[in-house]
């Protein structure tokens, strides 16, 4: 078994590379096996090396060591490969993965546990070809997680600081867009706010508006909201953070199935746990059992 972390040195605005390598140093300390560690260099890089990983059927557990983005990058180039079992290392700004796991997610920091970890498969979810662990999205949230960089190096913006500032900016700019839905037998043709496709938990540095959903389940939860104007969007938006969208059923319609697509008007965003993916349309479906996820030693998610 080869065991390699890939260190992504700008995630949260710290390059911690002598830190991650002073950890797995230790944790591989008393074990006869031995480690690698990989710095990237640019946007793609990681994915580009998962791959090539991938491509040498060599058994290999890869650490994915930043945030949302670089486990993302991980997923597109371990997913449906047998031989790479993949854990994020939360160190980035989000992070929203691993807030699904709660107190257990510093679990994932606990490199003795990582390395003596087992696995799971989990579902994923794909969307004009690219993958995703936790959330997809459309819409007003898909714009603010787009622009959310923009924010982080202001006073007061790291981490969900960020999120809220491109939020206030993306709201004054103009909420809806037009877009056709259509899921199962579902079709909605008219004005949009956002349209969440639900894999995990959170996204958006914190926003939990699936609080059941479960990445190994073959369900896909989906939230589509309708055309909501500043004050309805102010009055709701809490509660949608917190997982209470089915409050406010004359806004928010909650889907369960494996498909939507969505047509936009004119080129729009598309969210992909923080990838941002440019096109006229999204085809959004669930791939089952497509990636090895390593769970830390302690970790009791799957088991509830």
């Amino acid at each position: 078994m080869e065991h390699l972390f890939i260190v992504n040195p700008v995630a949260g605005g710290k390059d911690n590379t002598d830190r991650i390598y002073a950890l797995a140093l230790s944790a591989f300390a008393q074990s006869k096996e031995s480690f690698e560690l990989y710095r990237t260099v640019g946007p793609h890089d990681a994915e580009a090396k998962v791959r090539q990983i991938a491509e040498t059927g060599v058994n290999t557990r890869i650490y994915a060591c930043g945030g949302d983005g670089t486990f993302n990058e991980c997923v597109n180039g371990a997913a449906g490969c047998e031989t790479i079992a993949l854990a994020p290392v939360p160190i980035g700004t989000g992070n929203d993965f691993c807030r699904m796991f709660g107190a257990e997610s510093s679990l994932y920091l606990d490199f003795p546990s990582l390395l003596h970890g087992t696995t799971h498969k989990i579902d994923l979810i794909s969307v004009n070809g690219r993958y995703s662990a936790c959330i997809c999205s459309v819409g007003v949230d898909a714009r603010v997680g787009t622009n959310v960089h923009n924010y982080t190096s202001l006073p007061f913006c790291s981490g969900g600081g960020a999120y809220i500032a491109s939020a206030v900016v993306e709201l004054l700019k103009g909420i809806t867009r037009p877009m056709k839905l259509t899921c199962g037998d579902f079709l909605y043709n008219g004005e949009v706010t956002l349209c969440c496709v639900c894999n995990g938990r959170f996204y958006g540095g914190g926003f939990n508006p699936s609080p059941d959903a479960m990445p190994d389940d073959g369900i896909l939860d989906i939230y589509f909201v309708r055309n909501m104007n500043l004050l309805q969007v102010a009055t709701a938006i809490g509660k949608y953070a917190k997982g209470r969208a089915d409050e406010f059923p004359q806004y928010i319609t909650h889907l369960k199935g494996d498909r939507i697509t969505i047509e936009f008007a004119e080129e729009d965003v598309i969210n992909a746990d923080g990838e941002t993916i440019r096109a006229n349309k999204a085809d959004i479906r669930l791939v089952p059992q497509a990636l090895n996820l390593i769970l830390p030693e302690g970790l009791t998610f799957f088991s509830h």
